[in-house]
């Protein structure tokens, strides 16, 4: 009686604790990646960080928890694997999602390579590798060496979200990281399927048969999905609030259903469905996009988290440290030039791009859970060397994570792609202030674009000098192919506040809200504040607007730069102007732009110029306007 309660007070109490371990993962996941934000950080080095200190070190969500009666209590046992393969099945259906055939036009050839002749690269120098380095029988090393051929967009995704790199060398990567988990797996699965079925012409037929019923399930049912998702949509045959949840459904249902008739066929049955999706026109997905999106950020910081929990250190100790960052060198800077170099031969692309491409290849979650599952499974079946496969691939997650996460930065910048914190400014609506705005900008270096309807706006832009387009930006071949490099905030000025609303709906997939403005048409009426405020940030003040601007441009005031100094502070700035100026946004000294707002007004200091449309019949002394070589107007100190 005495053991009953113990064993019923154990139980209560792991009950008890349950919850709290999963809010721990959700608010340790997210929180991570909060401050990789905060403090411009990759995301995935703080996850794997807090994963270790919650697991191998306090021993908190570790499987050997004190808080587990068993090992696989906690974050541990067959239930733990296939929830983690729904979740890179849900991560690789919204890569899918994302990617659109037109990103990589003109450097399909290129990805294609990557994600064939470059893993059949990858697969032969790890596999080699590991035989000689790490010491492993050969066909632990074969497989090692298809696990290992995987990136995947839990690890891309949010360094290329980090780096922001420019041209064509995001799409690639992107590209890749999606495309090759699934052929990855898919070869894991054929060389282990060989090792348990033996040698001879039995395992020949069976990993033959193997590729050919991948493709063929796979494939099948990816698309059959995709169209039975497109076809009720499009006959509205599902309700909107229904829309996320059935497709949560039919992956879960897809990816199942494909693995029960041919293992792990299920990633690549996904990934072709979300492709399929992404590239139709037949019913709008946008709002299922969006979903995803944000369930693969959730999904992601969980993943890493329990990753880094489920290391052991007892684990760790018994592998050969040298031998593994031997092993780490040649996979960095052996198999992946080689990799990147051979699949972007007549591709087009820079030396500087293809040095990047050399440069970016971690492994992830994908990696993780393919090792854990082969791993037991081959343990039940005695086959030596198995037991070295799950540590050997952590240690190669960690290692290309950490060189990798630390490295492509500052080397993005070094090469001269990287996109990171870009200061550019796109303009929706080319009128005349805007237009000057824009003008000044582009004297600073900064990086403008402006794009709008009205043909004779754009004219007058081209004739300053100024990169513009004459489009409609709501359509959407328009802000697909527009040129986005180096620009950070859209500002939506056109006076049509639809336009401006749905146009900052368009790019809030493509930018941070904080980076999205809009300027009113009219005044506005009451209630209508809330909803600019969800849609963007109110442009300048609480109180301008576009055909208040209009009117003033139009009897005679200008846009000015005025540089403050210890000669000529804010405060005198203040008083010499006093209403006469309007300031439209401030360039700090250090080089960063800030935008005026009316939720956030803008303190200039010593050194910062600050560009003002200015009426120069209302200053508060005449004649204190002077041109100054630079040709900027710059506001003199009356007392000088």
């Amino acid at each position: 009686m005495h053991a009953i309660t113990d064993s019923t007070l154990t139980l209560g109490a792991q009950m008890e604790v349950v919850p709290f371990l999963l809010a721990a993962i959700v608010v340790l996941g997210v929180g991570a990646q909060w401050l990789a934000w905060r403090f411009k950080v990759p995301s995935i080095l703080l996850l794997l960080v807090f994963g270790i200190l919650v697991g191998p070190v306090f021993r908190w969500l570790a499987p050997t928890s004190p808080l587990a009666k068993s090992p696989d209590d906690l974050l541990g046992g067959d239930l733990l694997l296939s929830l983690v393969g729904m979740a890179v099945a849900l991560i690789l259906y919204e890569g899918g999602l994302s990617l659109r055939f037109k990103e990589i036009r003109g450097v399909k050839k290129t990805v294609v390579a990557l994600v064939t002749v470059g893993a059949l690269i990858t697969w032969t120098i790890a596999t080699i590798t590991a035989y000689l380095f790490l010491g492993l029988p050969p066909r632990i090393a074969l497989l090692l060496g298809a696990i290992l051929i995987v990136t995947g967009p839990t690890v891309i995704g949010p360094m290329l979200a980090h780096i922001r790199p420019a041209g064509a060398v995001g799409p690639i990567l992107k590209w890749e990281g999606i495309v090759i988990d699934p052929i990855g797996v898919a070869a894991a699965v054929l060389v282990f399927e060989a090792i348990v079925i033996g040698e001879g012409t039995d395992a020949n037929f069976q990993i033959a048969m193997g590729i050919v019923k991948t493709v063929v399930i796979g494939g099948g049912l990816g698309a059959l999905s995709a169209f039975l998702l497109l076809g009720f949509m499009s006959r509205y045959w599902i309700p909107d609030f229904l829309q996320n949840p059935f497709s949560l459904m039919l992956v879960i249902a897809t990816f199942t259903i494909s693995n029960t008739f041919q293992a792990e066929s299920g990633l690549f049955a996904v990934t072709l469905m979300g492709v399929v999706l992404a590239n139709q026109n037949r019913a709008d997905i946008r709002h299922i996009i969006e979903f995803k999106e944000n369930l693969r950020v959730l999904l992601i910081s969980a993943l890493f988290i329990v990753l880094g929990a489920r290391l052991r250190f007892a684990d760790l100790q018994g592998l050969d440290w040298w031998s593994i960052a031997a092993f780490l060198i040649v996979l960095i800077t052996v198999a992946r030039p080689l990799t990147a170099f051979v699949s972007t031969i007549g591709a087009g692309l820079s030396w500087n791009q293809r040095l990047f491409l050399a440069t970016v290849a971690p492994r992830g979650i994908v990696a993780a859970a393919a090792a854990s599952i082969f791993a037991i499974a081959l343990e039940r079946e005695d086959i030596k060397g198995a037991d070295q496969l799950v540590p050997l691939t952590f240690a190669v997650i960690i290692g290309t994570v950490t060189i990798y996460g630390l490295a492509a930065t500052p080397l993005s910048r070094l090469l001269g792609v990287s996109d990171q914190n870009p200061q550019g400014v796109l303009f929706v609506g080319a009128p005349r202030w805007a237009r000057a705005m824009a003008v000044g900008l582009q004297k600073r270096k900064y990086t403008v674009l402006l794009v709008d309807t009205n043909r004779a706006n754009i004219r007058a832009a081209k004739m300053e000098g100024l990169p513009a387009v004459n489009a409609n930006i709501l359509s959407e071949h328009v802000s697909e192919d527009l040129d986005l490099r180096g620009i950070g905030r859209v500002l939506a000025v056109t006076p049509n506040d639809e336009v401006n609303a749905l146009a900052l709906q368009r790019f809030k997939e493509v930018f941070d809200k904080s980076g999205l403005y809009l300027l009113p048409a009219r005044a506005a009426k009451k209630g209508e504040g809330e909803t600019s405020r969800r849609l963007g940030r109110r442009l300048f003040s609480a109180t301008l607007d576009f055909a208040q601007l209009e009117s003033r441009i139009a009897n005679g005031w200008v846009v000015k730069t005025t540089t403050l100094s210890p000669e000529f502070t804010a405060k005198d700035y203040q008083t010499l102007y006093g209403r006469a100026a309007v300031p439209l946004f401030v360039i700090r000294a250090s080089g960063t732009l800030a935008i005026c707002a009316a939720d956030r007004p803008v303190e200039p200091e010593n050194g910062d110029a600050i560009v003002a449309l200015v009426n120069p019949e209302e200053l508060f002394m005449p004649g204190a306007i002077a041109r100054e070589p630079s040709g900027e107007d710059t506001a003199r100190d009356p007392e000088a």
